[in-house]
């Protein structure tokens, strides 16, 4: 489909210096020292959660023989984003972001010390999964938004959007090796091992974070503690159509869309009858997929709303081409377009939404925007793992694909009335094609002066 001008024929934002080749390239944000203790450290500790989080599954599986209880699990990680997140938010604009990781960072790797322990010693029961998951959310409520947005005060505002994007490319890479170690280990050692690592695995982010010269930070203003913060950041969202949605979709594709831990675990047992190291395999498969959607994100210099819009829709159809797949190797290479493509809609909705909004606003616009985003895995999780259970995991999948491609649809077409254009179908050498046109002038995406 090719675009006249419309909806996002401009930018979200783009740096005043973007032209440069400095600043244009893939890894250009990996020049600044802070970012750079930041960003390896967090290849550290990301590969330590993704082996949690495998054998995590895995073992609850194992336990209970159930899906529906990886879902409650799953979900009560994330309640307490969905119940908190927002304060989460206001202490990130209230307090020094780099003190508050020093905290949460370090409060993670207790956490994953503790089912270490447990499950070394055996006496590992779903309960106590249930119980670190919770804490873990708990935690994650104020180092989610601090570390979203502390982000912006490693980099400033020119590199932002490659620094997020290099986030997540972070995060993928972590995904490749995780997996597989945690496949490997749950075969060989047992599960407590991989966790054991991933809790040893968060001094790497903390001595980063000690080492960082502070007076190389950009700080933004932090409002003074007073009365009505929380209704001033969502009276600001509000007002901003370029805001709202964005968070309202990536609200539906979090919800019913990324409910990938119930899915993979259900296929690898149910439908392909394969076993740990397979199921690693696959996890692997779909990294390698968001790892290359994060570098190509990387390399772009904007963000425009109808890529997300477009992203959101052809993640939703991949879904369901990838639940009616009728051998196991054609599911497994469906996997690799849908972490690109599911990668692209979360980087274009974190980056849009960062560029849109003013510095002092930012921690609770992200903490809004994260609630929203895992928040609502509590809502989705047990009822996709209650569907995938009932009826079979293609059910399942393709239920969250339907969600997601059914709300990319209707926040688009929103998104077009909201920016003052419409479709319009043309004729091109004999081929149609459609265009966005202007109803009217579009508004500023850009965050006041």
């Amino acid at each position: 489909m090719s675009t006249g001008p419309g909806a996002d024929s401009a930018p979200v934002r783009t740096a005043t210096h973007d032209t440069t080749a400095e600043r244009r390239g893939t890894f250009s944000s990996l020049r600044i020292r802070n970012y750079r203790l930041f960003f390896t450290g967090a290849i550290v500790s990301n590969t330590g959660t993704w082996m949690a989080r495998i054998t995590q599954d895995w073992l609850v599986l194992t336990l209970t023989g159930s899906s529906a209880a990886v879902g409650i699990t799953t979900a009560l990680q994330f309640l307490p984003m969905l119940l908190f997140g927002l304060y989460g938010g206001v202490l990130a604009d209230r307090y020094p972001k780099r003190r508050i990781l020093l905290f949460s960072q370090g409060a993670l790797g207790l956490c994953g010390l503790a089912l270490a322990v447990l499950t070394l010693s055996g006496h590992i029961q779903v309960w106590h999964v249930y119980l670190v998951a919770f804490l873990l959310g708990m935690v994650t409520v104020v180092d989610n938004p601090a570390r979203q947005s502390f982000v912006s005060e490693m980099v400033g505002p020119e590199q932002l959007r490659n620094a997020v994007s290099l986030n997540s490319a972070n995060f993928q890479s972590a995904r490749l090796v995780g997996p597989a170690v945690a496949g490997l280990l749950i075969a060989s050692v047992g599960s407590g091992w991989a966790f054991l690592l991933n809790g040893l695995s968060f001094f790497a982010p903390l001595i980063g974070l000690l080492l960082m010269r502070p007076a190389e930070l950009h700080p933004s203003a932090r409002p003074p503690r007073g009365k009505g913060q929380l209704r001033e950041g969502l009276r600001y969202v509000a007002g901003r159509p370029e805001l709202i949605w964005p968070i309202v979709l990536v609200g539906f594709v979090g919800t019913f869309g990324f409910n990938f831990p119930i899915w993979l675990t259900a296929f690898s047992d149910d439908v392909f009858h394969v076993g740990a190291g397979t199921y690693g395999f696959l996890n692997t498969l779909m990294a390698a997929g968001s790892l290359a959607g994060a570098l190509l994100a990387a390399k772009r210099g904007s963000t425009r709303l109808r890529v997300l819009v477009g992203a959101a829709a052809l993640f939703g159809v991949l879904e369901v081409l990838a639940a009616v797949a009728p051998s196991f190797w054609l599911f497994a290479l469906l996997l690799v377009p849908i972490g690109m493509v599911g990668l692209t809609v979360n980087v274009t909705a974190n980056s849009a939404v960062q560029l849109a909004t003013d510095p002092e606003m930012r921690g609770r616009v992200m903490s809004l925007y994260m609630m929203v985003f895992v928040g609502g895995t509590p809502i989705g999780a047990p009822i996709v793992g209650w569907l995938t259970d009932e009826y079979g995991a293609r059910v399942g999948f393709a239920t969250g694909g339907l969600m997601t491609l059914a709300a990319a649809a209707t926040v688009g077409l929103i998104l077009t009335r909201a920016v003052g254009v419409k479709p319009r179908l043309r004729w091109h050498h004999g081929h149609p094609r459609f265009h966005l046109v202007r109803r009217h002038p579009e508004p500023a995406l850009e965050p006041a002066a």
